[in-house]
């Protein structure tokens, strides 16, 4: 920028020249290119949250061929950081404090997109562009902080609860589907036994009835129910793990007892 006498003579371009020194003066010299500046503004939310927003701004002085923009950017700012920082501490005052604290965190891009149109917009008038007004940093007191911190991990607590919950309810049921189809099957196989056991016996009986004159069904039964009971005796005596065995009071009415009792049991079963 080129004064004479103290008065605005020309604009030259980056490059070698030729001035009437001292008639001629360089007054400043301006970059063209893309500049940055940074600032925090502390405010407070909706929900009266107090926090700080740290901001970058991307400038440049507006290139257009045959406007005042590099005039006014040279003339009318001596500061340009503390406008812009002015601009945007009142855009921030202006935009966070409508909204809540989770709203600011979840719509970072569209307060930016705001502080940039609006930093455009009043920035024009003394020559400069806003290229980008980011929001790089989002600071809460450390109390607030570490609160929304136990609430979210409160929140991740109870879903992992409920899932915790709802996996031991799975467990439960297919356990007990398990259970009752084990019962089941046990009783069938129970059933079956019996009921081989029973058809057993009656061929045993037939059989011994047919070759053996004089015998009645109660006499094989007797026989069998005796061959049985000698047969227990001798399995428990062979016993040698250092269990205790005990002996039920035996005689010859024991099986008469014995056999009644079974045929008790087999009309109960088959009934």
């Amino acid at each position: 920028m080129i004064q004479r006498f103290s008065k605005h003579q020309e604009m030259l371009e980056a490059g070698p020249h030729c001035i009437m020194y001292p008639i001629d003066d360089v007054f400043t010299t301006m970059s063209l290119r893309l500049q940055f500046f940074e600032t925090v503004v502390s405010t407070k939310t909706m929900d009266n949250v107090a926090i700080d927003c740290a901001l970058a701004v991307q400038y440049q002085i507006k290139q257009e061929k045959n406007s005042r923009s590099l005039y006014d950017a040279v003339y009318s700012l001596t500061d340009v950081g503390d406008q812009i920082n002015s601009f945007v501490e009142d855009v921030i005052r202006g935009t966070l404090p409508r909204m809540t604290i989770d709203e600011i965190f979840a719509s970072r891009s569209q307060v930016s997109n705001a502080v940039q149109d609006s930093l455009n917009e009043k920035m024009a008038q003394y020559g400069y562009d806003i290229k980008a007004a980011l929001i790089t940093n989002l600071t809460l007191d450390y109390k607030v902080a570490t609160s929304m911190n136990e609430i979210n991990a409160s929140a991740r607590l109870r879903e992992a609860s409920k899932e915790k919950a709802e996996a031991e309810k799975i467990l439960l049921v297919k356990s007990a589907e398990a259970e009752a189809e084990a019962k089941y099957l046990l009783g069938a196989g129970v059933a079956k036994q019996r009921s081989a056991i029973v058809n057993g016996l009656q061929m045993t009986v037939s059989d011994f009835s047919n070759n053996v004159e004089g015998s009645t069904p109660k006499d094989v039964m007797d026989l069998l129910l005796m061959t049985q009971y000698f047969d227990t005796l001798k399995t428990m005596g062979k016993s040698d793990n250092g269990s205790s065995t005990l002996f039920l009071p035996h005689g010859p009415h024991a099986i008469t007892d014995l056999r009644e009792e079974l045929k008790d049991s087999f009309k109960s079963k088959s009934t």
